[in-house]
């Protein structure tokens, strides 16, 4: 059983575009990247992100939806440790910026097993923790003035918000 597309009647999108398998790329020209340009940096353009998805969708199914706009490198559907159920959402990263392209502007918003997806260029993680995370919970004005109020001392708020 194939995965179940479908687009509302009164979808902004228009239905998708066929792919020619096989057409002529540009030669070299001004707006040619070489191969040494092409690596890393473009990995971020091929991949796209696909959140909203069905319980039921496993890779092997996420795969069949992307396909037909073009070559696959890799799909990956990451896995929630503790329940070992995914979490919604996944990754599709294509050979070619073309085909991510493709297949962001017919996937958005179309539907898969019931879901509406969510479909666009993924985002390079950031191994940066944010600041929230980084702060100690006594770095929060809060934290203090409970912690006064508890000892019974007073707690001069026009002082502390200056």
């Amino acid at each position: 059983k194939g995965p179940e597309l479908a687009r509302g009647a009164g979808s902004p999108h228009p239905p998708p575009r066929g792919r020619a398998r096989g057409r002529a790329r540009a030669g070299a020209g001004a707006g040619c990247e070489t191969s040494a340009t092409m690596g890393e940096s473009n990995i971020s353009k091929r991949t796209v992100y696909v959140g909203g998805l069905a319980e039921s969708v496993d890779r092997k199914t996420l795969e069949a939806a992307f396909v037909p706009f073009g070559d696959l490198k890799s799909v990956e559907i990451p896995l929630d440790l503790k329940t070992g159920k995914h979490r919604g959402f996944g990754f599709v990263e294509f050979q070619d910026i073309e085909d991510a392209e493709t297949a962001i502007d017919n996937m958005h918003h179309a539907e898969l097993y019931g879901r509406t997806l969510r479909v666009n260029l993924a985002r390079a993680p950031s191994n940066k923790p944010s600041e929230a995370s980084n702060r100690p919970i006594w770095a929060d004005d809060f934290f203090y003035r409970k912690r006064l109020q508890d000892e019974g001392l007073a707690v001069d708020d026009a002082a502390l918000d200056a």
